[in-house]
Parts: C-alpha cells; sequence; structure tokens
C-alpha cells in the first residue's frame, strides 16, 4: 500500500533528519495515527513551551493531505479551542494547497512558522485576531499565559497538558537544546511550500 511505504521513508527520514524544534513518532501499533511536538520558538510568547500534536493519515495519504491538531492547548488566532488548525497545506484545492510532494514534515514546518507568524486575514479565532491587531501587547500577554500553564515543562521533564487530557511524552534535552538554539486565554503554519494562505477557514 502506498501510504504505508511513504510513512515508512518519511518517519525514518525524520528520525533521521529532524527539523529543528520538531519531534514526530509512530503511536504504538497503529501505522495511521502519529503524535508530533514542536518546541515553541525563542522570542516568542510560546518560548519554553513544548506543544503536542494528534496527526491522522488518511488511507489515500498522499494525495490526500493529514489531519493534525494540537493536543497542547495555545493561544493563537489560527487554532482553535479543540486544537483544529487553519492552515491551507491541510486542505485539498481549490480551497487549499495540499499537493503529493509535501509530507508530514513540510507541514509541521509550516505550522512551527504560523506559530511565529499567524495569519491575520484568514482566522480561526476572529476575536484573538482582532486582539492580536489592535491590543498586541493584552495578545503577548496572555499568549505567554497560556503557554506558561498548558505547555511549559520542569526542568526534569514530564508530561505536557493536552486537550483531551491525554498525556504526551516529553523529551528534556531534546527540548532543551532545541530552545537553546533558536535563540492567556482561547487557542491558535508555513511548509517549504505554501506561503500564507488564501481565505480558507472563515
Amino acid at each position: 500500500m502506498q501510504r504505508t511505504s511513504r510513512l515508512k521513508r518519511e518517519l525514518h527520514m525524520m528520525s533521521t533528519e529532524p527539523s529543528p524544534g520538531i519531534t514526530c513518532w509512530q503511536t504504538e501499533g497503529q501505522m495511521d495515527e502519529l503524535r508530533a511536538q514542536i518546541v515553541g520558538g525563542a522570542e516568542t510568547p510560546f518560548e519554553g513551551g513544548v506543544f503536542s500534536l494528534e496527526i491522522k493519515v488518511p488511507d489515500r495519504y498522499p494525495f490526500e493531505p493529514p489531519k493534525m491538531r494540537f493536543l497542547t492547548p495555545i493561544y493563537h488566532p489560527n487554532i482553535d479551542n479543540t486544537g483544529r488548525i487553519c492552515h491551507d497545506a491541510l486542505k485539498l484545492p481549490p480551497r487549499g494547497a495540499w499537493r503529493p510532494s509535501l509530507n508530514i514534515s513540510t507541514v509541521l514546518t509550516s505550522i512551527q512558522l504560523l506559530m511565529v507568524e499567524p495569519n491575520l486575514d484568514d482566522p480561526l479565532m476572529a476575536d484573538i485576531s482582532s486582539e492580536l491587531k489592535y491590543s498586541k501587547q493584552v495578545y503577548l500577554e496572555k499568549a505567554k499565559r497560556w503557554t506558561e500553564k498548558h505547555a511549559v515543562q520542569n526542568n526534569k521533564g514530564g508530561v505536557v497538558e493536552t486537550v483531551d487530557s491525554v498525556e504526551a511524552p516529553v523529551q528534556p534535552s531534546a527540548v532543551k537544546r532545541e530552545a537553546q538554539k533558536d535563540k492567556t486565554e482561547a487557542h491558535p503554519q508555513h511548509p517549504q511550500g505554501p506561503q500564507h494562505p488564501k481565505r480558507t477557514c472563515l
């Protein structure tokens, strides 16, 4: 099956050549379900946080995009309270920009970039988008509080709080390494492919 062989190649690539600040692994015994973690970027309200994501891979992958959502609560205009993400790389044309040449790694990188550069032209959370536009400091303070409450680990590691109260494993050494390398109150992309998406989520 094409999906199986493609996923094996992608998982191998992500384990041997991981993108900075991103880890991804297969859920035990389930080829079609993955977990990922994104380390919050330096000098952003998400710095110091580790954000877990759920990835579901459809039968027709790579001809259909993976389904991704945040498990860790995050305050962001393009991510809602259930973790749903508004990004065109997660949708098929004509409303989206997914194509088989993209992969899970590039989409995760795009989501990592979206955390740094929200797309205010196509918000999923209109109130947070307005707050970021007109009261940026208030937004930054809230997003930082959410990060500290839901995504920050203690120095010895532990678990990340998730939307569904599912414990997600963390890798403290990797988190610390990536955080050094990179140098709050509702929910919240860019692979080496699509740039800011057109309006698809309103």
